[in-house]
């Protein structure tokens, strides 16, 4: 099921579209976010908590807000680089 998200995505959206994803336990799940007019920062770190222990594929992302998904340990599929930075991948980036 893909779940595509238009409008603004903010805390109180975010938590919501948590809800939904609750619901959705046993479906394959695709987050689409290449609708949004606009992602808050503050929602990437309300939808990771139901991420981490979750496969949830992730489509649309911008390169920040995909970054600051793996910042939380949330895969995004779309880069080779691990969940987490170590100060070599930093300097060297």
């Amino acid at each position: 099921m893909t779940l595509r998200l238009e409008g603004t995505l903010d805390g109180k959206t975010a938590e919501e579209v948590q809800t939904s994803l609750s619901g959705l336990r046993d479906c394959e799940v695709v987050l689409d976010f290449a609708h949004l007019k606009e992602f808050k920062d503050s929602a990437v770190g309300v939808l990771t908590q139901g991420l981490v222990e979750r496969s949830v594929q992730l489509r649309g992302l911008a390169t920040h807000h995909e970054r600051m998904f793996r910042y939380f340990g949330v895969g995004t599929g779309t880069s080779p680089r691990p969940a987490y930075y170590t100060p070599e991948d930093v300097f060297l980036a």
